[in-house]
């Protein structure tokens, strides 16, 4: 059986890829999410939000389909839910919500496809966490073109720079990410 840190270094040496927009990863959230509220009693999840690049029309992406899911209790995911999706195939991880340790945790699933490429992720929090806030982010470059197509532009350099560091992928994006959502709170961006 895999041990926890065999499991981390698998999923974080698979390469980055990032690919022009799909049509398709709006209809593969919705499968998804009715997926998952059929596995569940309807009131463990509260609600389920697309966010990521797949749910910006026409940016680019890596092809996964980013799921945040409002979940009743994290106990109750670890205790019920996570089992359910582990016997589904899926890998779990209870992981850090920001950096390499500490508190406070969330439940993260990564699913595949057949040929065991990623397909979604789930991001499951209570609705106090931060995660809810990625959503001004996703929202902002939903509705500024140009913001989206910069953003298009520095995700397809950095999986060109750091195609087999996926970690330093996602944090190499984190300031501008960052910047953008603080501007989205205030309704302004300077776009450098």
């Amino acid at each position: 059986m895999e041990t926890l840190k065999e499991k981390v270094a698998r999923v974080v040496k698979e390469a980055v890829e990032v690919v022009p927009y799909d049509p398709a990863w709006p209809l593969r959230f919705e499968k998804e999410k009715r997926h998952l509220q059929n596995l569940f009693p309807a009131d463990w999840i509260r609600r389920i939000e697309h966010f990521g690049s797949t749910a910006v029309p026409g940016l680019c992406a890596k092809p996964i389909v980013d799921m945040l899911v409002e979940v009743r209790s994290l106990e109750m995911v670890r205790i019920q839910m996570a089992p359910v999706l582990e016997k589904e195939g899926y890998d779990y991880f209870w992981r850090p919500s920001f950096g390499d340790a500490g508190p406070p945790y969330y439940a993260w699933f990564i699913k595949r496809d057949a040929a065991g490429k990623r397909t979604h992720h789930l991001h499951m929090v209570e609705a106090h966490f931060e995660h809810w806030e990625r959503l001004a982010f996703r929202d902002y470059i939903r509705t500024h073109p140009d913001v989206a197509a910069e953003y298009g532009r520095l995700k397809q350099r950095l999986a060109m720079e750091l195609k087999q560091d996926r970690a330093a992928y996602t944090h190499a994006k984190g300031e501008f990410i960052q910047r953008v959502s603080r501007l989205a709170r205030r309704g302004t961006f300077d776009g450098a």
